[in-house]
């Protein structure tokens, strides 16, 4: 059976394909092919038809001589230059989460906070067409940019994701019986009023990961894990990634980096009835915090949340499937983390 997907990762280039033209500096364009379109840089232009039927990894001259190099874009690549309505979970992280939550082959996961659908791509990549993906997104218009995202990608609406629409807490009993969930993922501003649910769903030994934002949220969800009685001990961390600049003698680190992006804590479902051993550590004041008085929100947690106007015309221009060109700057493409990323597609 072939995979989702597949026949858009090899042979020739296709009209409607989506590749990424690298130039001379190493700045990165992805552009949409198309019979009889053209490509426009200040310093000329290329034809589409030159690319079109051509092999992965060719070259194309353009009316200046300046030579790009044209590939198929990673999944790594596609996501930091599709349209976001939502910041997107950087390949660091999707990785991180896919390895430390051990997604495997036709297992049965649920995500919550799908987006732009960065990491639910990389989900469905790891699940395969034999898994389950259930993904729960309060905003419509968020769904509706992730899912014309996954489709552009894959080619294909995945057949093992399920996107609804409304409060994880409300929605997940009734899409799932207990016990049958393998793995939980929740991107979302207070994963610890979804404990309830999330281990209701799990089976034993199921894992949970929660990908938050600041230490704040960090403490809180480890404290709310431990109070619940029914999970392991919580395990937190979060990923630095430096590339290294590899110019002759010249090989030193980059003076940029992907820098703090969110923090992962997981941990894992015990058996009904099962209460963890007591842990051993320091003694500490606990999280003592009257909810009340505690408002979480994206601006209380300094997080940049887009417009509603760029988010419409976003959605609007993904969904009639009229995506035509990103550009990528090389250090754009290499920049830290946080909420920010690349140039989306105008």
């Amino acid at each position: 059976m072939t995979a989702i997907g597949a026949d858009l990762r090899r042979g020739p280039f296709g009209e409607g394909e989506r590749i990424q033209l690298t130039d001379p500096k190493g700045r990165l364009h992805t552009i949409t092919l198309g019979a009889g379109k053209q490509f426009h840089t200040h310093r000329g232009y290329l034809a589409h038809d030159d690319l079109i039927g051509a092999p992965d990894g060719s070259t194309v001259k353009n009316t200046a001589g300046v030579e790009y190099l044209a590939l198929r874009p990673l999944l790594s690549d596609y996501v930091m230059s599709m349209p976001r309505g939502a910041a997107v979970v950087y390949p660091k992280d999707a990785g991180q989460i896919v390895t430390m939550a051990d997604v495997f082959p036709g297992a049965v996961v649920v995500e919550a906070g799908v987006g732009s659908g960065a990491l639910s791509m990389s989900l469905l990549r790891a699940i395969g067409a034999e898994g389950t993906l259930h993904s729960f997104e309060r905003r419509a218009d968020f769904a509706d940019i992730a899912m014309a995202n996954a489709r552009a990608f894959f080619g294909v609406d995945h057949p093992a994701w399920t996107v609804t629409i409304g409060d994880l807490v409300d929605a997940l009993p009734e899409t799932v019986h207990p016990g049958t969930v393998d793995r939980v993922i929740l991107d979302m501003l207070a994963p610890w009023e979804c404990l309830d649910v999330v281990s209701e769903a799990l089976a034993p030994g199921g894992v949970l990961i929660c990908y938050v934002a600041t230490a704040t949220q960090l403490s809180r969800v480890a404290e709310a894990a431990r109070d619940h009685g029914t999970f392991t001990e919580p395990i937190a961390w979060e990923s630095l990634v430096r590339g290294w600049h590899l110019e002759g003698l010249a090989v030193r680190p980059q003076h940029r980096m992907h820098g703090h992006t969110g923090f992962l804590i997981t941990t894992r479902r015990l058996a009904p009835g099962v209460t963890p051993p007591l842990r051993k550590r320091r003694p500490g004041g606990g999280y003592d915090v009257d909810p009340d008085e505690q408002t979480w929100t994206p601006e209380a947690l300094g997080e940049r949340t887009p417009s509603e106007k760029r988010v419409r015309r976003v959605r609007k221009t993904v969904t009639a499937g009229r995506v035509t060109t990103a550009v990528i700057g090389q250090d754009d493409a290499q920049d830290t983390g946080g909420s920010g990323g690349p140039t989306t597609p105008e």
